[in-house]
């Protein structure tokens, strides 16, 4: 198994080079070196586009069961000053992806070197942030070939103190939507505002209106959240916008909210068109199914209280979103939080996990799984 010291290292050296989805080239090459210097005597390595499969032979196999990582990085400019920050401009391991892969490489690294007694699939997933790797993933042949009968992963919980672990029965992540709205009217001088069509104005009434959707279309006892996290338009103080471009995010509790927020959302895009006299286009991005844990996560949650190397308790709901979710909907499994106690949260350029929480996930992991395969 790893050292402490390894990890580490295996770590920062990920963090330095945090790259987008499906882009992770150096990211797959330094994954397959590293698997590489492992005894490959009951290893089956295979690449699928930026991802990896390695598929771990048991000697007395009654199941297969799968452990997920994610790859990607985000388009963040890193904050942190650590003497290890990324070397990519303008992107970062803001998620925790780096901490993800290096427990998985120290999981694949123990069971490279002491076999198992049933079959593990280790999944180095791409593009989780986005445009999505899990449900591409799961449909391919590579995939298909070793198909698990379950499967599990973690996510780094910054909130939680090292040596904890959260999560609960049934949903755990909320169902998520990215969706863009395109404005596009007609430019002009500020000082001939009847003359143009001012698209600042326009994006402005939509943002307006878009946040009323939950507060008057949604089940109180449900819930629902809509964020617009960036608009662009206009390239000067007096010059009226033709056009402008919005980039939001959906989260709900239910597919059923998740299918009126979106109906709505078409409807006031269409209100606005009408109002200013404008063409409004919806795009809709990344669509991630909820993470919801079946109840294989008793084995876990069961396992974890009664360890003496973790603190357990039981998680909340959130609403976050996580491409996990596919993978689950179709494959019993579930997902767990692990805390790494980080001042700031995820996606903030300043995040900085505690690289403590490494060795203790790899050895719960561990010690989880060959009670599972007993």
């Amino acid at each position: 198994m790893y050292t402490i010291e390894e990890m580490t290292a295996i770590r920062r050296h990920l963090h330095q080079q945090p790259e987008l989805g499906f882009e992770e080239y150096k990211t797959q090459r330094f994954l397959l070196d590293k698997i590489g210097e492992m005894p490959g005597d009951h290893l089956k390595v295979e690449k699928w586009r930026t991802g990896i499969l390695v598929f771990v032979e048991g000697y007395a196999a009654t199941q297969t069961i799968g452990y997920r990582t994610d790859m990607d990085g985000l388009p963040i400019q890193e904050e942190t000053g650590l003497p290890f920050s990324s070397h990519h401009e303008g992107k970062m391991h803001a998620c925790g992806h780096d901490v993800h892969m290096t427990i998985a490489l120290g999981l694949l690294n123990y069971y490279a070197k002491n076999q198992p007694k049933d079959h593990l699939l280790f999944v180095f997933q791409p593009a989780e942030e986005g445009p999505g790797g899990a449900e591409p993933m799961l449909e391919s042949d590579s995939f298909k070939t070793y198909q698990p009968d379950w499967m599990f992963a973690l996510h780094i919980a910054p909130n939680e103190p090292v040596g904890t672990v959260t999560t609960r029965k049934g949903l755990l992540f909320a169902n998520t939507s990215e969706f863009m709205v395109h404005l596009r009217g007609h430019g002009g001088h500020a000082a001939y505002p009847h003359l143009a069509n001012d698209m600042v104005v326009a994006a402005s009434h939509l943002v307006t209106q878009i946040q009323s959707v939950v507060a008057r279309r949604i089940d109180p006892l449900d819930s629902a959240v809509i964020t617009i996290g960036k608009i662009t338009s206009g390239t000067k103080e007096n010059i009226i916008a033709e056009k402008a471009d919005t980039e939001g995010t959906i989260r709900t509790l239910s597919q059923e909210a998740m299918d009126l927020v979106q109906k709505h959302v078409r409807k006031i895009c269409a209100g606005i068109a009408a109002s200013f006299d404008c063409d409004v286009d919806v795009e809709w991005g990344a669509q991630y199914k909820q993470v919801w844990n079946s109840e294989k996560v008793t084995s876990f949650m069961s396992f974890s209280e009664k360890s003496k190397d973790v603190h357990f308790r039981e998680a909340a709901m959130a609403m976050t979103g996580e491409d996990f979710g596919f993978f689950i909907e179709k494959i019993p499994g579930f997902m767990f939080w692990l805390g790494v106690d980080s001042e700031k949260g995820l996606h903030d350029p300043k995040l900085t996990p505690d690289e403590g929480a490494i060795p203790i996930a790899v050895n719960h992991i561990i010690q989880y799984l060959d009670e599972e395969m007993k």
